[in-house]
């Protein structure tokens, strides 16, 4: 299977560098171009809860910290945008679900992938439904299991 090209930019903030170690730019890379259904330039950035609960509220006027962010800038002829993801956050669920930290992030990184390249779970049900379906299928063939089974 051909993937796509992508331009990887890997950030960790300082109060979020313990969690390099789960996220080896090889493996970030590998994960977010199973997902890319075009060539894309994308900047990841690993945060700790103070940075993702301020740009949470700034730009979705939810003051709270969320597992993943994305902010897509263009689609087409090549997706770029960045993926912010809060660290305590998603060590946070990752133990909540009984899923590994890296499990956890290849999950979230597919899913901002997806929402860089248009797709929405926020939409419908119908959408939903369908983005989940993809996911799942992506996950699997990284090796993943379902990310949506309880």
């Amino acid at each position: 299977m051909a993937l796509n090209s992508l331009t990887l930019s890997l950030q960790f903030a300082r109060d979020a560098t313990a969690h390099r170690a789960v996220l080896p730019r090889h493996k970030v890379a590998r994960w977010i171009r199973h997902a890319l259904a075009v060539d894309a330039e994308i900047t990841v950035r690993i945060v700790g809860t103070e940075e993702g609960q301020r740009l949470n509220r700034e730009f979705r006027r939810k003051d709270y910290a969320t597992n993943v962010l994305t902010f897509d800038y263009q689609q087409d002829p090549v997706a770029v945008a960045d993926l912010v993801l809060c660290a305590p956050v998603v060590e946070r669920e990752a133990k909540e679900q009984n899923k590994t930290l890296e499990e956890h992030y290849a999950h979230l990184l597919v899913h901002g992938a997806l929402h860089a390249q248009g797709w929405d779970h926020e939409t419908s049900a119908e959408d939903a439904d369908e983005m989940e379906a993809y996911e799942t299928e992506i996950m699997q063939e990284l090796g993943f299991s379902n990310p949506y089974e309880k």
